[in-house]
């Protein structure tokens, strides 16, 4: 069964605010790697291909069966992914964090 992932404007946002930031943390680093904001987006990618058949698989967050977290590794840290499962066809996606901001909830 395939899945169809959407992305509330939320997480839509989420993931601007995340792909803005990564260049210009790399930009200011005495160290910068300008590759290292597209290999985040490549993982950010795979992880939510990885719904398209197996949200079922993530971790339960909440009291729902239905409300999930997707963890995306990435470095040291990664990212987590907030979703529903709407119904036999339909995942979505309501926020995308850096696993190490305070406010993912």
């Amino acid at each position: 069964m395939k899945y169809t992932v959407q992305f509330s404007e939320a997480a839509a946002d989420d993931l601007e605010r995340l792909f803005d930031f990564a260049p210009q943390r790399e930009l200011d680093s005495a160290t910068g790697d300008l590759e290292i904001p597209e290999r985040a987006l490549q993982a950010i990618k795979d992880g939510i291909a990885f719904l398209t058949s197996s949200p079922f698989a993530c971790r339960k967050a909440g009291n729902s069966s239905f409300v999930r977290e997707l963890i995306i590794p990435f470095g040291h840290a990664g990212y987590v992914a907030l979703f529903e499962i709407v119904d036999s066809e339909t995942v979505i996606i309501g926020a995308v964090r850096h696993q190490l901001e305070d406010d993912y909830y």
